[in-house]
């Protein structure tokens, strides 16, 4: 449990007070925080909600989509707010193809080249950007970066504490390769995510996943491919579900806690 940090999109609706309050109440100390509720809430109060009830920031979710108009900018806010926030790294989806576009190569080369822009701004902040390589059934509209490869490419062009590698259960899980390459990527894992793989899944496919132990997901082997990797650091449960957003915050926390003790 000293690793275990709950991502706040795992209980959508339970209001960043409450929330904060029911970690602190079942010990937990560690969190993920997503852009919009914090915005919400206001970034500074925010940063000051965290800090006073003793709560580290792992990781602040997410930005990137840079197929958008204004992505530079977007992204440097991201970037300030982390800093804010007292989080080491900023979680990347790096968006799908522009409209109307079927050039994925291109939209994958503009990926490379708005992070090489980036790397500045991150850096003087003390950021981390964490390329997020996401299942390719999202390739088209949310995340042309697929295979750990892909990802790795792109943050292997700068410095290892500019840029890493998210590696999410999720969305790695069906690859082969990927264990024996995660245990190769040494400080290269800027942050660990755990999610299930559950079917059916929903209309929309993006709130379907599980909490850890409840779908098909080799869990121990990510454990043992990260360990020899030599991470350390905190370890996120993600997990996007409208059926446990439904349920009491502190109940999907418990679940969770529970699901991620499980493996």
């Amino acid at each position: 449990m000293s690793r275990f940090s709950f991502n706040q999109i795992t209980a959508k609706h339970w209001e960043l007070t409450d929330m904060v309050k029911g970690l602190v109440e079942a010990g937990v100390d560690k969190v993920a925080l997503w852009r919009e509720p914090v915005a919400e809430y206001g970034l500074e109060r925010s940063a000051a909600l965290v800090r006073d009830a003793g709560l580290s920031v792992t990781t602040l979710c997410r930005s990137g989509f840079f197929q958008l108009d204004g992505w530079f900018d977007e992204n440097r806010r991201a970037i300030d707010e982390t800093a804010a926030l007292g989080a080491p790294v900023l979680v990347l989806v790096s968006g799908g193809l522009p409209d109307g576009s079927k050039d994925i190569a291109g939209a994958r080369k503009h990926v490379a080249d708005a992070i090489a822009q980036l790397v500045p701004h991150a850096a003087a902040a003390g950021v981390t950007l964490a390329i997020e390589p996401l299942h390719p059934m999202y390739a088209a509209d949310r995340c042309v970066i697929n295979t750990w490869d892909q990802a790795l490419a792109i943050a292997g062009q700068h410095p290892a504490g500019q840029v890493g590698v998210t590696v999410d259960t999720y969305h790695l899980w069906w690859d082969d390769t990927v264990l024996e390459k995660i245990e190769r990527a040494g400080d290269r894992i800027a942050i660990y995510q755990l999610a299930d793989w559950i079917t059916p899944l929903p209309a929309g496919v993006l709130t379907g996943r599980g909490l850890p132990g409840d779908g098909c997901v080799d869990m121990r082997a990510f454990h043992t491919a990260v360990q020899k990797a030599g991470y350390t650091g905190p370890i996120e449960v993600e997990v996007m579900n409208s059926e446990l957003w439904q349920r009491p915050g502190r109940d999907i926390l418990a679940d969770t806690i529970a699901g991620y003790q499980s493996i």
